[in-house]
């Protein structure tokens, strides 16, 4: 029988050897890690505002990478999947994570299995977790976690870095970003390919199918059509608007305010997915006035008043998408971007403090200084 013997990178040694020493002294449960994916998207944005929020509650927050190396202290991981693998199972940390999406049997979605099986196989090991609405709510009830641990807070958006758009930031937006001054531009930012590369096999669930389907009916309504990505992985959408001839522009963000100046620039923003946390783009576009029409998943279908602050749609319908799409050309609705904003403004994320002092309540222990 051969022994195979795992020997970790000297760099891994030094990061352990100095974390554990800075950590050791530290009281068990005295410290936050706030833990993303290590993407750089929108798991790790959430990240970081958990982390913002615990300090402005007073909390005592560590630096996310350090939590591998450390021991016996609160981890909130956002993203599921990564909290159900058995790295942090298997660790000494007190353990939550945010539940926002993944329901079991959806097809193309193993994914969402596996990290429901974890779930149920271990329901005690979460000491705390998000959800943002009613399905994943009940979800993760079924799944044996207790009532008491399971928390209902919001997707929040940060208005600091979303202002509401006038028409001299759009007219600059364009510029900077290199669009049309006279185009119809539509917003779509989001990651809907598989995996982490080019993305060329479409991610279902984010439904990038019905959306390049929409924008090609409303191309036929609205010539001067052009489209504004962002977001990893985005090849599925990228050819297909080349195989349509629909002009486009996809351009990486490196900061919430490039993300907001790609919002100032739009005339609508389309959400097309058949599952959703949110999704986060709505409040975001409610923030900077963009009027947007969504499906009715997650956080939209219980914020979005139809027809007063956004429009929804059923799942995969792609001609409702392109009609509410086509309706602003004729003339933003003012009262519906001032409720809109009005929204968005009663989820900013500091409006959300109280909330998560519930959840990290008994969760991180306070330790007098």
């Amino acid at each position: 029988m051969t022994v195979r013997t795992v020997v970790a990178p000297p760099a891994r040694l030094v990061a352990r050897s100095l974390v554990r020493a800075r950590t050791v002294a530290w009281p068990e449960h005295s410290r936050l890690f706030a833990v993303g994916d290590r993407g750089g998207w929108s798991v790790d944005e959430d990240a970081d505002h958990v982390a913002a929020t615990a300090r402005r509650l007073g909390i005592a927050v560590a630096p996310g990478p350090w939590a591998r190396f450390a021991t016996q202290q609160s981890v909130f991981v956002t993203s599921h999947f990564e909290a159900l693998d058995p790295r942090w199972l298997e660790s000494s940390h007190r353990l939550a994570t945010a539940y926002l999406h993944g329901r079991p049997a959806t097809p193309g979605a193993p994914e969402f299995d596996r990290a429901f099986e974890a779930l149920r196989r271990r329901p005690e090991r979460l000491a705390r977790v998000q959800v943002t609405h009613e399905e994943m709510h009940e979800l993760v009830l079924s799944a044996g976690v207790a009532h008491e641990r399971v928390f209902r807070i919001p997707i929040g958006v940060d208005l600091e870095h979303f202002p509401l758009a006038t028409a001299e930031t759009k007219a600059g937006a364009r510029e900077a970003l290199g669009l049309p001054a006279s185009a119809f531009v539509v917003g779509s930012f989001q990651k809907d390919g598989v995996g982490w590369g080019e993305g060329f096999e479409p991610k279902l669930v984010k439904g990038p199918d019905v959306l390049v389907a929409a924008l090609a009916l409303l191309q036929e309504a609205v010539p001067e059509l052009y489209v504004l990505l962002t977001g990893p992985a985005r090849g599925y959408v990228r050819r297909e608007l080349e195989r349509l001839g629909i002009p486009y522009r996809h351009t990486v963000v490196a900061s919430r305010d490039e993300l907001a100046r790609a919002y100032q620039a739009l005339d609508v923003y389309l959400v097309s997915s058949r599952q959703e946390g949110g999704p986060k783009a709505m409040l975001e576009a409610m923030a900077t006035g963009v009027p947007f029409a969504a499906t009715r998943v997650g956080q939209a279908q219980e914020l979005v008043l139809h027809g007063t602050n956004g429009w929804l749609v059923d799942v995969g319908d792609a001609e409702g998408l392109a009609s509410r799409a086509a309706s602003v050309r004729d003339g933003v609705d003012v009262e519906m971007v001032r409720a809109g904003r009005a929204t968005a403004e009663r989820f900013a994320l500091e409006r959300l403090d109280v909330e998560w002092a519930r959840l990290l309540d008994g969760f991180v222990a306070r330790v007098s200084r």
